[in-house]
């Protein structure tokens, strides 16, 4: 695994199977690891938002979630083998979890689809340990929620809020959740449950997981990814320039 910077962020080059091994060693040698992905909106709000962008930069371990920040950064002329997308990464960390026999707690969404997620990932996973699981809807007491986490004993917390919410949130609170991993998943638990469909592949392989988005919520999506897209289009054009006029600069 190694770190290149794209855009003023640091990030992991690293394939799913790597990243995996990596939390895997990091869960067995009980090491705290502070996990996060970055997307093309995420990139775009770090630049005006410093609370988030200290959030990610504090994480152990940044993977490249979105393909458009993979396209990017090949763009740019870093070599890029593969996107580690979240909810891809959610579901092999919990395959890893059940053979390793770790526990896990999930945290986020509405009550009805966390607590689905919780019984639809124990019959994918058999013997998933499932150390507890809660809706993400617990603002007005934080250090309550944090301290049923830490009495659930488990190992692997996944957090399933929105951004910038998750990872501030985890950032905050990270010293005392009391476990060993911890990642944001964002919307995954509204697929896993079946209320949300994901993109097709052909749709995931070329990065226009956005756009299946888009088709499915227009109202509320729409301008949210005209704006973060075109941004990211013009900050990656002026670092294309940039680098060709300092190609020795990084």
């Amino acid at each position: 695994m190694r770190r290149i910077e794209i855009l003023g962020c640091p990030m992991d080059v690293a394939t799913m199977s790597e990243t995996v091994e990596a939390i895997r060693e990091a869960v067995v040698a009980r090491r705290f690891t502070q996990h996060v992905v970055v997307n093309v909106a995420k990139l775009v709000n770090m630049r005006n938002d410093a609370q988030l962008n200290e959030s990610v930069r504090s994480c152990d371990i940044i993977n490249i979630d979105g393909m458009g920040v993979v396209l990017g950064a090949r763009f740019l002329g870093h070599d890029v083998p593969e996107r580690v997308a979240g909810v891809d990464l959610f579901h092999e960390l919990l395959a890893m979890s059940a053979r390793e026999d770790f526990s896990v707690y999930l945290l986020g969404a509405k009550e009805d689809v966390v607590s689905t997620t919780a019984k639809k990932v124990q019959t994918l996973y058999p013997g998933l340990k499932v150390a507890g699981y809660h809706h993400g809807y617990f603002w007005d007491d934080e250090a309550a929620m944090v301290e049923k986490i830490r009495a659930a004993g488990a190992q692997l917390l996944f957090v399933a809020i929105t951004s910038p919410k998750k990872e501030n949130f985890i950032n905050r609170w990270r010293d005392q959740l009391g476990v060993t991993f911890v990642m944001g998943v964002g919307g995954t638990f509204d697929v896993v449950a079946g209320k949300v469909k994901r993109a097709p592949l052909w749709m995931q392989k070329w990065g226009l997981e956005w756009l299946y988005r888009v088709i499915q919520e227009p109202r509320r999506m729409w301008k949210r990814y005209l704006v973060t897209n075109t941004k990211f289009l013009f900050m990656l054009v002026r670092e294309k320039i940039r680098l060709s006029k300092n190609p020795d600069r990084p």
